[in-house]
């Protein structure tokens, strides 16, 4: 194959072989298959000494050559030769590292990262962004509002300034408006993940402090509750029984929203959350998922109007762990069955579609769509069309919006998806502005894989959809393939059929160049009639 790196394993892989898959009976034979097959480095958290020690005698006992090891090890260090590894081997400016992680531009490009990725979900009454300045009181409560462990981990950096949503929003009204803050409730309870199954009464403690975040709600004009997920509930090795919110939280939101006040929903976690009840029932949810470090900051800039949010989803939230798997792209009519009327009379028997598409976002603006082109209208499989189309912000505010493009295969041989992603641009436009996209779409947006396991483009209809989300599809067209041997027939049917003679009126010799049937040269023998 021409593979000139190195192969590594993931964490207790090698283990696994016999603690698992049941390939080999001790960690010693499960390290002869993996280096026999290939592996290079042993990656995991226990002792080099697990690994080290069984090839050593696998060697001294004949079940591994010395060559095999010297070709595992060549593979290593020819790649730390290429990238200049022992060049310079050792960091002298260990410090460097933070001045550069620390940068100024650095930090900005960090926060510029959190607001552009956060997602609008929700925005009844055009509740946000806040009005920072008639604002005096706000409620702040949940788990994740004061929490910075998000933005910390074995993953990702563990020693950086985090700024919480709690944070953010105490400076960005510092001096104009007062916080009132308790948690709430914890990320989890004692019973979890049990009680996702179960449902445990809420204790005397729980109910306490639930209590203290309806009361602060009560005294404020707005009340801002940051749910979701975190380390505990998201991650490796750690799926879940439901996607609801864990623990009290849900508990929590409700009694919020029960004071009757502005309740604005922020969610940081790492997976979609079926989150029902607070679409139907919450004014204004923000879908923050792990913002960073700089996520406190960014958050509190969208709630307050200093950045319209324009983010998009880049997954599907589903209503219900029954629906799973359920994806975005999937085939037609696969969440339309299960009837369509609710109730004791009706034929309803699950519920359908998503809560959230693929694609999905909003925004303090509103954005048109229009003009949309498609040239050629008519392709070969070898060949491209360019789609164009116009965006304008219809709205007050600056903002941006990510164009999606999407393609379906009417008639096809085998089953296709109900539409796939071909293109997206996110672009930036003030009030009024529009700016003209162009996608280009050519053979591998037309492509599927037939019964012959073979890429292949059939000849047919393809509608091109234009829209702000999967669902959302504003504009759209069609664009037809066709197959080249056909066309090139009908190319060579078109020709006329010409006559050519010669002829010794020379009124007539330049007819034979205006290509009509109809022209013809007549001559006598042997007459030679120069051409031009």
């Amino acid at each position: 194959m021409g593979f000139r790196g190195y192969v590594v394993s993931d964490s207790d892989a090698v283990e696994y072989l016999y603690t698992k898959h049941g390939t080999a009976k001790d960690m010693k034979e499960a390290v002869r298959q993996s280096v026999e097959a290939g592996l290079n480095v042993r990656c995991t958290f226990r002792s080099p000494d697990s690994f080290v020690l069984p090839l050593r005698e696998l060697v001294k006992e004949g079940g591994l050559s010395e060559e095999v090891i010297n070709d595992r090890v060549r593979d290593i260090l020819r790649v730390k030769f290429l990238i200049g590894l022992f060049d310079a081997p050792y960091q002298t400016d260990l410090a460097d590292a933070d001045r550069e992680v620390e940068k100024e531009e650095n930090e900005a490009i960090a926060l510029q990262a959190s607001r552009e990725s956060i997602v609008l979900l929700k925005n009844a009454g055009e509740l946000l962004p806040l009005d920072i300045n008639s604002t005096k009181k706000i409620a702040v409560c949940g788990p994740n509002a004061n929490e910075e462990g998000y933005a910390l981990t074995h993953y990702g950096p563990l020693a950086v300034e985090v700024t919480t949503v709690l944070e953010g929003i105490q400076e960005k009204t510092k001096g104009k408006a007062e916080v009132l803050y308790t948690k709430g409730c914890d990320l989890v309870d004692a019973h979890w993940p049990e009680s996702e199954i179960i449902d445990y009464p809420l204790t005397d403690d729980e109910q306490a402090e639930i209590d203290k975040a309806v009361e602060n709600a009560r005294q404020a004009d707005v009340a801002i509750v940051v749910l979701g997920g975190g380390q505990r509930t998201c991650g490796e090795n750690k799926s879940r029984t439901s996607l609801d919110l864990p623990g009290r939280q849900l508990q929590l939101l409700q009694a919020i929203q029960a004071t009757g006040k502005p309740v604005v929903l922020i969610l940081i976690n790492g997976r979609p959350l079926s989150i029902n009840w607070a679409d139907k029932f919450v004014p204004a949810i923000l879908e923050a998922w792990y913002p960073g470090s700089k996520g406190g900051t960014a958050l509190a800039d969208i709630l307050f109007g200093d950045y319209n949010p324009g983010g998009k989803l880049t997954v599907t939230f589903p209503k219900t762990v029954g629906q799973i798997p359920f994806n975005f792209p999937c085939k037609p009519s696969s969440q339309i069955d299960g009837g369509k009327n609710p109730g004791p009379t009706g034929n309803m028997s699950r519920i359908n579609g998503a809560l959230y598409p693929f694609g999905y976002g909003l925004s303090y603006t509103t954005f048109e769509y229009s003009d949309l082109d498609i040239t050629p209208r008519v392709i070969t499989p070898n060949e491209s069309a360019t789609v164009r189309l116009k965006v304008t912000n219809t709205g007050k505010r600056a903002g941006d919006e990510v164009v999606q493009l999407y393609i379906r295969d009417v008639l096809s041989s085998i089953t296709t998806y109900e539409k796939n992603l071909a293109g997206f641009q996110r672009i930036h436009l003030e009030p009024d502005e529009a700016q003209e996209l162009s996608f280009t779409i050519d053979r591998k947006h037309l492509e599927l894989l037939d019964t012959d396991m073979k890429w292949v483009v059939e000849p047919g209809d393809f509608v091109l959809m234009a829209g702000a989300s999967s669902e959302d599809i504003r504009l759209n067209g069609t664009l037809t393939v066709e197959d080249y041997q056909t066309r090139a027939k009908a190319i060579e049917a078109q020709k006329p059929a010409k006559r050519v003679s010669a002829s010794t009126n020379p009124e007539d010799a330049e007819n034979v160049l205006d290509e009509k049937i109809n022209t013809a040269w007549q001559g006598n023998k042997e007459i030679i009639l120069p051409l031009p």
